[in-house]
């Protein structure tokens, strides 16, 4: 059986506020009592866990301290899923920790964490939890109810209660290999449910983020969600406002570029999630025309999953170059209209649309100015007579305007043929190409500057 948390730590440092390290008591929270599914009853081995992680746990053991693999880790094991990354809770405090591994350091002022260096691997080191009214002094929420700082260390029980899904906490025992259910996630597991622990508005409130949290691994895993966390969602979704656009913008990647980019994307316009993250996409697609732009954005999704699929790299600024690309034509319209040069107006359209995004979702500057390339080089296609071709072609964001034309071509964007010839043009040989731009020149299509004829003057004769 499970031996219930004695002490967590005689010396806990408070990192907010206090230099001095202050003993916490142990708390059993009332009628919180674990299943123990034993080795026998589940799947996973010590043979699908990293060799570090198991160094982790085993060194925590042996300087007696409790141990468990916890969170996803455990969850994608039962699926017979490659975990991402191997995160361990404990009941010792980051600087027992610390003192117990010289490749360890210490990050955090939300809650303090524990980084053990194996070379490229990092195995994360979490400390329980707590939740009791005792942490009163060191948690802040704001007006929405959303936790601001939190460095309260408390009890295995208390920690599983702070952990935002039913399936993200079960812990994996290295005493004995079994696995310790307090809140009923290996019957939700079993079930393929989402299931938030406890009131689903107040941790919604608590975390906003947990909305998207729960999209995510609801599409990750093929898992339904659960009604009552469910209904809070469409009309809390507006709480996003209050997370800060960095946040956002990692959380988005994570949405969109983890392999279901094309139903995440249904699924968070659905609960109104995506009019929060994208709100300027959103806006072009409610007044969409022909299946444009929501068919060239899916078709962007979907090629995403097909690299990742493939294992190749992907370009996180390429695909928010999509969502956006429909309001920056809009916008360079309006400039157009107002007199600016075409050049100007895109400039000035891309600039408009960028600034009004990043306060929703703050990308980093590299990736802004590489959205204006590749959008800048789209009118540059039509023009391919003289060196402009092979000056287009060298240009370092070539390739990524070009798979922008293309997906435009394949969703009625732009012309087919002249994806086809650029296509074709990349990879002939030099004396492919020149022919190719010959026949440009001689086409029957391409305006030609008439002679001016020479004026003839009136002869004037004298009678």
């Amino acid at each position: 059986m499970l031996s219930f948390f004695k002490k967590i730590i005689n010396k806990a440092q408070s990192v907010e506020q206090h230099d001095v390290e202050p003993e916490v008591e142990a708390i059993i929270t009332p009628g919180l009592k674990p299943v123990i599914y034993t080795r026998s009853e589940h799947n996973i081995s010590r043979n699908q866990i990293s060799s570090n992680a198991l160094k982790v746990l085993y060194r925590l053991k042996n300087e007696g301290y409790d141990a468990y693999l916890v969170g996803g880790c455990v969850r994608d094991l039962l699926l017979g899923r490659e975990p991402k990354d191997f995160d361990v809770a404990t009941n010792a405090s980051p600087e027992q920790v610390k003192q117990a591994f010289r490749n360890c350091r210490l990050i955090g002022r939300r809650f303090r964490l524990a980084h053990v260096f194996f070379g490229r691997e990092i195995i994360e080191v979490a400390t329980f939890r707590g939740t009791s009214e005792q942490a009163q002094d060191v948690q802040k929420v704001d007006q929405d109810g959303r936790l601001l700082r939190d460095n309260h260390y408390g009890t295995i029980e208390e920690d599983v209660i702070r952990r935002d899904f039913t399936v993200n906490a079960l812990y994996y025992n290295i005493k004995d290999f079994s696995i310790v259910d307090y809140v009923g996630g290996m019957e939700d597991h079993r079930a393929g449910m989402m299931r938030l622990i406890g009131d689903p508005e107040t941790r919604y409130r608590e975390d906003p983020v947990r909305m998207i949290r729960l999209v995510r691994f609801a599409v990750k895993l093929g898992f339904s969600i659960n009604a009552e966390c469910e209904k809070p969602i469409f009309h809390l979704a507006d709480l996003l406002a209050n997370i800060p656009a960095a946040r956002l913008q990692d959380e988005a990647l994570k949405l969109f570029l983890s392999g279901y980019a094309v139903e995440t994307f249904e699924m968070l316009r659905h609960y109104g999630l995506f009019a929060h993250l994208y709100p300027v996409a959103e806006k072009s697609l409610s007044s969409e025309e022909q299946g444009f732009p929501k068919l060239f954005i899916a078709k962007a999704l979907e090629n995403t999953d097909i690299r990742i699929a493939e294992g190749k790299s992907i370009a996180p600024f390429f695909l928010i170059s999509t969502f956006l690309w429909d309001a920056v034509k809009s916008q360079a319209k309006r400039n157009l209209a107002e007199g600016m040069p075409e050049s100007v107006a895109l400039q000035q359209a891309a600039s408009q649309v960028i600034s009004q995004q990043v306060k929703s979702t703050a990308f980093p500057k590299h990736m802004g100015v590489a959205m204006r390339d590749v959008w800048g080089l789209q009118a540059r296609f039509n023009h391919r007579s003289g060196t402009r071709a092979y000056r287009l072609l060298g240009h370092p964001k070539f390739r990524a305007a070009y798979d922008f034309m293309l997906l435009q071509a394949e969703t009625g964007g732009a012309e087919p043929e002249l994806a086809s010839w650029w296509t074709d043009f990349q990879v002939a040989s030099e004396t492919e190409q020149k022919k190719m731009l010959e026949s440009i020149s001689r086409s029957p299509s391409r305006k030609r500057r008439r002679k001016r004829k020479p004026s003839v003057k009136k002869q004037q004769h004298d009678e």
